[in-house]
């Protein structure tokens, strides 16, 4: 497991690299946090920290958006708007999580069935004003 606070923006990058150290065979992430806990945000950094060079955003009314580094590719999804989790079938979610490129999940409690079987679990939690809280587990269903 593996705990971090972050106080300021500008500690992101050194927290987004050592997620990516901590899960470095893992390639799907889920994020859990309210509204506001800085999910995107801290999807940004980790882009950042593979050498996404492309824009990165929200695709909270796209559902997922692709993005390229080096290593291939990264998809962030944003199941917010789903109103049940067949909607995530109509993408093709499954060529997406099996791909073995990296997925950054926001919301996965929209998917609970499609989730696979071994993940990253992201928590992010505001701790008063900035600060935000991180608590990583690489869990594994088999």
């Amino acid at each position: 497991m593996m705990n971090h606070v972050i106080s300021a923006l500008d500690e992101l990058p050194g927290a987004a690299a050592k997620l990516l150290s901590f899960a470095s065979r893992e390639r799907v992430f889920l994020f859990y946090g309210e509204m506001g806990a800085g999910k995107t945000t801290f999807i940004k950094a980790l882009c950042e920290q593979l050498g996404v060079i492309d824009t990165t955003s929200s695709p909270t009314f796209s559902i997922v958006n692709e993005y390229e580094y080096a290593g291939g590719s990264v998809y962030h999804f944003d199941f917010y708007r789903l109103k049940d989790q067949s909607e995530a079938f109509d993408l093709g979610y499954e060529d997406y999580l099996y791909s073995g490129q990296y997925c950054f999940i926001e919301w996965p409690e929209k998917i609970p069935d499609l989730i696979p079987q071994r993940v990253v679990k992201v928590s992010l939690e505001s701790v008063g004003g900035d600060k935000r809280s991180l608590t990583a587990e690489i869990q594994s269903m088999v």
